[in-house]
């Protein structure tokens, strides 16, 4: 299933409809309701920030629903289901910032070692999933702000997948990435 292209109204809709899922689920909106204009099948992950710091991320690789119910699902996992985090308490939410992150179709890398995937890797652009025994990790475009050097960033993927950062990337499936996001705070504009 294709993933949908947003432009900058659809991406403002994307934050608001974060919003209110997250609003409704505390009982201060009513549900919502996907627009139009995010009714096309979509992928995405939605971030929560707790005063600049990770609250909250969980998203989709890959369209399997309206990006716009995407959105609704993701921002409410991302508040109450992140396995590293307690669930998001109705008092965080004046402190909370959310961005939206919508994931183009990810593009399977064919390297055959460690230095082809590092020669290949676009930073500050791709995002990056691996693959390998049964195990999968993603890091969104974002994540080059933290680690910004190529084999820093492969090496943590590794670890953040369970793998060993010295495992050759040329034994694992590798795919790019990339998202349009926007954000917004949770409480006002």
């Amino acid at each position: 299933m294709p993933a949908m292209r947003c432009t900058e109204q659809p991406l403002e809709q994307a934050v608001a409809l974060a919003r209110q899922s997250l609003l409704a689920a505390f009982g201060r909106v009513d549900e919502p309701v996907v627009p139009p204009q995010l009714g096309e099948p979509g992928a995405c992950f939605v971030t929560l920030l707790k005063d600049g710091q990770l609250r909250g991320c969980i998203g989709t690789l890959e369209a399997h629903q309206s990006l716009g119910q995407d959105i609704i699902d993701n921002a409410r996992r991302a508040a109450f289901s992140d396995p590293r985090f307690a669930p998001v308490s109705e008092t965080e939410l004046a402190r909370l910032t959310l961005e939206v992150s919508v994931l183009t179709e990810p593009v399977a890398l064919e390297v055959a070692d460690e230095n082809s995937l590092l020669a290949s890797l676009r930073p500050g652009e791709d995002g990056l999933i691996v693959e390998y025994g049964g195990r999968r990790a993603t890091f969104l475009p974002s994540v080059w702000e933290q680690l910004p050097e190529p084999r820093q960033f492969v090496a943590a993927l590794k670890r953040k997948a369970g793998l060993a950062a010295e495992l050759d990337a040329g034994m694992m499936r590798w795919w790019r990435y990339g998202t349009e996001h926007a954000q917004g705070a949770v409480l006002g504009a």
